[in-house]
């Protein structure tokens, strides 16, 4: 059993690049099956929000390949680079 505030601290890592995307700030969950959907990142990509909001980036729960100890590893292709 793990909890939601073991995931948070976790950096989230993209494998198609090795770049940190940021920390899990939320979970989508199925309430039918209690499935977690996908995990919710809040975006640290921009000087703390000086430039506009930052995007949540959402990782469905299918393109999460790793949850290792101090990270979490994931497929993410971002369509805006």
């Amino acid at each position: 059993m793990v909890k939601i505030s073991e995931f948070q601290v976790k950096d989230i890592v993209n494998i198609s690049d090795g770049k940190k995307l940021g920390n899990l700030s939320d979970l989508e969950i199925n309430i039918s099956t209690g499935a977690i959907e996908a995990i919710i990142i809040t975006n640290s990509g921009k000087l703390m929000g000086l430039f506009g909001k930052d995007e949540d980036i959402i990782i469905p729960w299918n393109k999460i390949k790793k949850i290792g100890a101090d990270v979490i590893i994931v497929e993410y292709h971002n369509h805006n680079d």
